[in-house]
């Protein structure tokens, strides 16, 4: 028969090997490209939107993928960053603007 001590030992290891073979899922940053006909306030209305961003950390990440050409959205796990892509690319389309949206793993 089994002592409480070897039970909970086992359990133990088990616990921690289980622990092992989980890993965190892969992360994926998404970006806003910076293009020359989407208007700066929609870009913003998506920010807001699309990454629940208030209009002051709107207006900075517009601003900073105005001057260097992309900006980060956020950090998510792969489907949800896609989509975050897919929405984002099809309001654009819907509003005829060619903004475009990528994901690229962290």
């Amino acid at each position: 028969m089994s002592t409480r001590k070897e039970l909970f030992d086992t359990q133990t290891i088990v616990e921690e090997a289980v622990k092992e073979q989980i890993e965190e899922p892969a992360k994926y940053h998404v970006f806003l490209l910076n293009d020359d006909y989407t208007p700066m306030d929609f870009v913003v209305d998506v920010l807001c939107n699309f990454f629940n961003k208030t209009a002051e950390q709107a207006t900075d990440i517009m601003l900073t993928i105005h001057n260097q050409g992309k900006g980060l959205c956020g950090i998510y796990t792969a489907e949800i960053a896609e989509t975050k892509v897919e929405h984002v690319v099809q309001y654009a389309f819907e509003h005829q603007h060619p903004l475009k949206c990528v994901m690229k793993k962290a």
